[in-house]
């Protein structure tokens, strides 16, 4: 069963969690977990996590040139994944925004 959302994290709707999941009998078998910043009105990609493409579970820092930093997440299972990825986007997008917003100045 595939699953398409958004989790809007401030009262004005400018950043959200873009969540995209796939389960097979109720284990997850691939996400995506974006965190998106609204920005000259068009949606901005700050970070991601996914283990799209054959890639083991990771964090990918979007850098304001294109560019982006692959982090390794070292984790045992998607499901697992699934919810820290949330949790971390959940926790710390302002400092993920505002350092994105840090090399937009420099």
């Amino acid at each position: 069963m595939e699953k398409d959302y958004f989790i809007f994290l401030d009262d004005h709707d400018f950043d959200r969690i873009r969540i995209f999941g796939f389960t097979k009998r109720g284990d997850v078998k691939d996400i995506m977990c974006q965190y998106e910043s609204l920005m000259n009105n068009k949606w901005v990609a700050i970070i991601r996590y996914d283990c799209s493409h054959g890639q083991p579970f990771h964090r990918d820092v979007m850098m304001p040139n294109g560019e982006k930093e692959k982090q390794l997440v070292e984790i045992e299972s998607l499901n697992e994944a699934f919810t820290y990825a949330i949790q971390d986007i959940k926790d710390k997008w302002k400092f993920y925004l505002e350092r994105y917003k840090s090399k937009i100045r420099s």
